[in-house]
């Protein structure tokens, strides 16, 4: 990365908890000027974060404590969090099996990696790394709450996980928590038989052809016994928008009454279901399913694999 970025000079503003540095540094701009900037980080190490769940019970466990940064910037300050810690120089599963006790009272045996991400690259240098692992009221060997030499007092939390997910913007905050109980309701908690809507291609590339058309519509229905086999309800927005806009008085698709009823009426279906399946193809259509899904909060699978059994 020489030929990109060049650091001219790096001055430590604190070490104290953390460390606070100043760097000077070169980066190259795309049309290979070379333009000087100044930026502070913040290097407190590398941390780990753990969603404890229960399948069974349909439940996961957090913690309660005050974070300072929260409340100066304008928050009470008690933040619902996923267990989580700084590694201080061990290996993450190792060092996040130890956080979890200290902070829940649960002894976990088995983690399972997610992912690694930068929470705040724009200012902090660490990497967050990502895990969850399943628990037993059996494996609460003591009362967490976090170490008192240490200064924590934290509170152990168990929530139903529907609770969990309707606090996230309100009652949760923490960015790391609302990230792996985003992926505990698309990957571990699903509900039995989700109602997902497939989309794919329908008009687009047919040229009105009726028969590439049903071809598109064979396409999206090849998925439908998969689907089923796995205990979910599948449906087509076709099945409902086509009867309902020659209801309504179209006389051909694509025409205005077609076009007023056609996305409308699949969207409002949408609303309904639990995610969306987007096939392969080129479609308008498709794709404004998805971005409905999106900002309704609902899953989008892109292939049957991602798809949990009920």
């Amino acid at each position: 990365m020489q030929d990109q970025v060049t650091i001219r000079n790096v001055q430590v503003l604190s070490d104290d908890w953390g460390m606070l540095k100043k760097t000077t540094f070169a980066l190259r701009r795309g049309d290979g000027a070379w333009v000087e900037q100044t930026r502070e980080t913040y290097d407190r190490g590398n941390g780990a974060t753990l969603l404890l769940y229960n399948l069974a019970r349909r439940t996961v466990v957090l913690t309660r404590q005050f974070r300072l940064p929260a409340y100066v910037n304008g928050h009470d300050g008690f933040l619902v969090e996923a267990a989580a810690g700084l590694l201080d120089g061990a290996r993450p599963e190792e060092r996040i099996r130890a956080e979890v006790e200290e902070e829940t009272g649960y002894r976990v045996k088995g983690v399972r990696r997610l992912w690694d991400a930068f929470m705040s690259p724009g200012s902090v240098t660490e990497r967050l790394h990502f895990f969850v692992a399943e628990y037993e009221a059996r494996d609460r060997v003591g009362a967490g709450g976090g170490l008192a030499e240490e200064g924590e007092n934290l509170e152990v939390l168990e929530l139903d996980i529907d609770v969990a997910l309707a606090m996230i913007g309100s009652g949760i905050v923490d960015g790391k928590t609302i990230m792996l109980l985003q992926y505990a309701r698309q990957h571990l908690f699903v509900p039995p038989g989700l109602m997902i809507l497939i989309a794919g291609p329908y008009r687009s590339g047919s040229g009105d052809d009726p028969a590439r058309i049903a071809r598109n519509v064979a396409a999206m229905e090849a998925c439908v016994e998969p689907l089923h086999r796995a205990g979910h309800l599948p449906l087509l927005g076709e099945w409902l928008a086509l009867p309902t806009a020659r209801l309504a008085g179209s006389l051909r698709a694509g025409d205005a009454v077609f076009d007023a009823v056609f996305h409308p009426h699949a969207q409002r279906l949408l609303a309904r279901c639990d995610a969306v399946l987007r096939i392969p193809g080129v479609s308008s259509g498709a794709e404004l399913m998805v971005e409905t899904a999106r900002r309704l909060g609902k899953p989008v699978y892109y292939t049957l694999a991602d798809i949990p059994p009920s």
